[in-house]
């Protein structure tokens, strides 16, 4: 195809100091909305963590944990 023809990359999505060119729906697997969809029951129910976790599960938790604490401190 020519160079002429081409769509010129643009941004699709952005979030304070990240942007993407690419939709990143397309990322998101059914593992990871699964942690989304336990961590958001956990919070929501106040429950204790238990130390069952699988290492990954826990893992995504904490990074689930940091970026809503973050978006707090952002007013959001």
């Amino acid at each position: 195809m020519p160079a002429a023809l081409e769509t010129v990359p643009h941004v699709v999505w952005t979030r304070r100091h990240v942007a993407t060119d690419v939709c990143p729906q397309s990322f998101i697997t059914a593992q990871s909305l699964g942690w989304i969809e336990e961590f958001l029951v956990w919070k929501r129910l106040g429950l204790n963590l238990t130390f069952d976790l699988r290492a990954r599960q826990a893992e995504a938790f904490i990074v689930l944990e940091e970026q809503l604490s973050l978006e707090k401190q952002n007013g959001v």
